[in-house]
């Protein structure tokens, strides 16, 4: 493993971690690209959630994927599209540095929790919004291949996570600024494909955001992935001891998520 860390040019991001695999000395390997997965954990814009950092990255790094994780920016720093700028500008830099870090420019996804979530899929419906290229007006660099979403927040309206979107839209619930941060309706058939997972009982980011997303994904013609999982809590990241939520059950999500990234990929370690 090849690990370091950076900030992008022209961002205001503590450090985005890298976790880059190293190729070997087999013919096979030596000089090949691989896919990338970029980190954006959880934490209502109000932190960024060490649960959703690093023991997320292990897990896709275990399964042959170069790996970043963003620290963004929060509370009243994060308004005026500043962690999405983040964002957009560490997926630039790795496309930059592609050929440098043997990534497959044509493969980084993005995979977000909760907020983290929320930012995720707002690279992936926001890219090409004109009120977002005021700020960054380089498109066709920062669109996202695909999108892993964990209990993500979506939603603008009574099943919002009022708290995120107030804090990131800089404007107060039921304000037209307010509802623009409702990533749904912003979905269109050059979304990304997205693979969504979150739990009924959620009673912080209602599953009705996740439910939403696909209904609009699906009425794009947009390729998804979606589990509702019956019972748990919000924040369950990897659903393991280390997180502090051990549940098995609800842990198949990981190995989906590989799964349906793999074959979204056409990937093969």
């Amino acid at each position: 493993m090849n690990y370091f860390n950076f900030q992008p040019a022209g961002t205001e991001s503590r450090s985005v971690n890298a976790y880059l695999q190293t190729s070997g000395q087999s013919p096979e390997m030596t000089g090949r690209k691989l896919p990338a997965v970029v980190i954006c954990p959880g934490g209502g814009y109000q932190m960024v959630s060490d649960r959703e950092g690093d023991p997320v990255a292990k897990e896709y790094f275990c399964a042959g994927y170069h790996v970043f994780v963003l620290t963004y920016s929060v509370g009243k720093e994060a308004s005026g599209f500043r962690p999405l700028c983040q964002l957009a500008a560490t997926v630039a830099h790795i496309r930059a540095h592609a050929q440098e870090w043997q990534v497959d420019e044509n493969k980084i996804a993005v995979c977000g929790f909760s907020a983290g979530g929320h930012l995720a899929a707002s690279l992936g419906t926001l890219y090409k919004e004109e009120k977002f290229l005021k700020v960054w007006n380089r498109p066709e660099q920062i669109r996202p291949d695909a999108m892993i979403l964990g209990y993500p927040v979506i939603l603008a309206d009574a099943y919002a996570h009022q708290e995120s979107i107030e804090t990131v839209s800089g404007a107060p619930a039921g304000t037209a600024e307010y509802a623009w941060f409702g990533l749904d309706s912003h979905v269109d058939r050059m979304t990304p494909p997205a693979f969504l997972w979150h739990t009924a009982e959620d009673d912080c980011v209602p599953v009705e955001n996740s439910l939403r997303f696909a209904t609009a994904l699906s009425a794009a013609k947009v390729p998804f992935e979606l589990h509702v999982l019956p019972k748990g809590g919000h924040g369950m990241s990897v659903c393991t001891q280390e997180v502090g939520t051990p549940d098995d059950y609800n842990g198949r999500w990981v190995q989906w998520s590989i799964a349906w990234l793999n074959r979204t990929f056409e990937f093969e370690r």
